[in-house]
């Protein structure tokens, strides 16, 4: 079996991801978290309700991004 790839030369770097990028996602995690800790312990849902939630809001923010990184993308 073979894999096709290509080469990447001295020239050609992936784009970096900025420390900010890294801190507003290490923020968003933790609000993520906090969120279906808040759920699970203090509304009492339950674990799976709160870990649903939490998933929803999660996939939510992602597509969010997606959404903001395509239009800045095609701008260019």
């Amino acid at each position: 079996m073979t894999v096709d790839r290509e080469v990447m030369g001295e020239g050609d770097r992936a784009d970096e991801v900025s420390t900010g990028t890294v801190v507003a996602y290490l923020v968003a995690a933790v609000l993520l978290f906090g969120w279906f800790l808040f759920g699970w312990l203090v509304l009492q849902q339950g674990f799976v309700s709160s870990l649903g939630e939490t998933a929803g809001t999660a996939f939510t923010l992602l597509l969010v991004v997606s959404i903001v990184g395509t239009v800045r993308r095609s701008r260019r």
